[in-house]
């Protein structure tokens, strides 16, 4: 009997210590240094001795320079261009407020760590432990988008945007 019991905590404790594993292989973060902020869901890091640019992953601010995404926008809102890159340049400033340049940030990635063009996709960490994808979507300077296979946090990514709209946060002031 007390064979039997052995085994079974053995057995207990051995899946315990598999899933803890586990858990940290999907949740392990990468260190890396803010180089640059280049718009409201881009940055410039450096990470493993190389200067890389991160997508934030969930997220879509608006540009901060005319270029052709902005072009895009503006015929899909309605919105001037000149409207769309202000819109841009208050979310580049809302993240140069709560990162700097210096800064040590803590990358995990999901499904895909790299877009088609070869940039990074990831989620930042502050050195506080706030996900900063999701403090941009809250303040209501970008809005949650869903790419699969990137999805990890999409829930928390949509509960923060229907927040800032709720309250008339960031871009959703009036």
């Amino acid at each position: 009997m007390k064979s039997l019991l052995r085994k079974r905590v053995l057995l207990i404790v051995v899946l315990v210590l598999l899933c803890l594993l586990l858990m940290l292989t999907l949740y392990a973060y990468e260190t890396a240094t803010v180089a640059d902020i280049v718009d409201g869901d881009t940055l410039i890091v450096e990470f493993n001795n190389k200067k890389e640019t991160i997508n934030l992953i969930g997220i879509d601010a608006p540009e901060s320079v005319m270029n052709r995404k902005a072009e895009i926008d503006s015929r899909m809102t309605g919105e001037s261009l000149i409207t769309i890159t202000s819109k841009g340049i208050d979310a580049k400033r809302f993240v140069e407020r709560i990162v700097n340049k210096g800064d040590t940030v803590f990358i995990t990635f999901d499904v895909l760590m790299k877009d088609q063009e070869g940039k990074l996709q990831g989620y930042v960490y502050l050195s506080d432990g706030r996900l900063l994808n999701e403090e941009i979507i809250r303040a209501g300077y970008a809005k949650a988008i869903i790419s699969p296979p990137n999805v990890k946090f999409k829930d928390r990514f949509i509960d923060a945007y229907k927040e800032a709209r709720q309250f008339r946060r960031g871009l959703w002031k009036p």
